[in-house]
């Protein structure tokens, strides 16, 4: 078995077809890999409700020997979180902070830069064309996607009034928040490496009920496609101890665009409402820059040409 991503990477890539058990197991390590590492094999089965033997054969299931060496894999990871530090240090040791910024915005514009010649322009539409005619839009992002969920659905309450972020410390109230969902919904899921376990369950979930699922993630090879319909890609590397998420925000923000151009009437209309309540109740001050331009959000197809 190989090194740290290995596991994750296997672990993912089989998921779909593990037994109830190992799926528990695996959203389990997915969240905890850094506690799970140093526990035993009954420790672990304890904490996630399945027998001692169960956590066994999951380990074996991934190719390795015995759990012994599966812990060994676990360890390596949470290693591997010490060493990226140390390969930082490495990188941009010597380097004057002016440096570091170049090096870092210049490694963020080639990531744009893939992320344009790769993106497939037709799941793009169609990932437009299915959000608009959705009944109910649920958006999901975990840890350090959290950020990208949040501002997507933001922008997508503002034109239109179906919009569910789901937020969640656990599968089970994904679930409760997701409980509703059928095959007149889409499910946008959001997630870059490490991937999240409970992203790819809420899509499997949503698949389950034959929902639409858009996925936002960074490669072909990612899990988060296995139950996806519609795959927006875009590259994501880490450049440090932080994932860049610059290209997968430029993508939200070409889906934001394009999402309301197709509703131009309703965006206008829900932003003069907004002005007029914030007015009402003085959300912002009188010194607040207005920037409710109806004539800009009109013509904005213009500007594009």
């Amino acid at each position: 078995m190989g090194r740290t991503n290995d596991l994750i990477s296997k672990m993912n890539e089989l998921y779909a077809n593990m037994s109830k058990g190992h799926k528990a197991i695996a959203s389990y390590l997915s969240d905890h890999y850094d506690h799970a590492a140093f526990m035993t094999a009954a420790r672990l089965g304890k904490e996630v409700g399945v027998s001692e033997s169960t956590v066994v054969r999951f380990a074996m299931s991934l190719g390795f020997e015995g759990y012994p060496q599966f812990q060994d894999g676990l360890q390596e990871i949470v290693k591997g979180k010490l060493t990226t530090v140390e390969k930082m240090s490495v990188k941009y040791g010597k380097s004057s902070q002016s440096e570091i910024l170049t090096s870092v915005l210049r490694a963020d514009i080639e990531k744009i830069g893939d992320t344009l010649e790769t993106l497939d322009p037709i799941a793009f539409e169609a990932a437009v064309d299915t959000i608009v005619e959705a009944r109910n839009i649920y958006v999901i992002g975990i840890r350090s996607c959290a950020p990208l969920a949040n501002f997507l659905s933001f922008y997508l309450n503002i034109m239109f009034g179906n919009v569910h972020l789901v937020q969640t410390t656990s599968i089970s109230e994904v679930f409760e928040q997701m409980i509703r969902i059928d095959e007149k919904d889409v499910v946008i899921g959001i997630s870059f490496p490490r991937y999240s376990m409970r992203t790819l369950k809420a899509m499997e979930f949503a698949n389950n009920r034959n929902s639409k699922v858009i996925t936002i993630t960074d490669s072909v090879h990612s899990p988060m496609n296995l139950y996806s319909s519609c795959n927006l890609l875009a590259r994501s590397d880490s450049v440090s101890i932080v994932d860049s998420l610059v290209a997968p925000l430029s993508l939200i923000n070409a889906l934001v665009v394009a999402l309301c151009l197709k509703r131009q009437n309703e965006v206008v209309d829900n932003l003069e409402m907004l002005e007029q309540l914030w007015g009402d109740y003085q959300v912002y001050g009188s010194d607040e820059i207005n920037f409710l331009n109806e004539d800009a959000v009109r013509n904005f197809p213009n500007t594009l040409k």
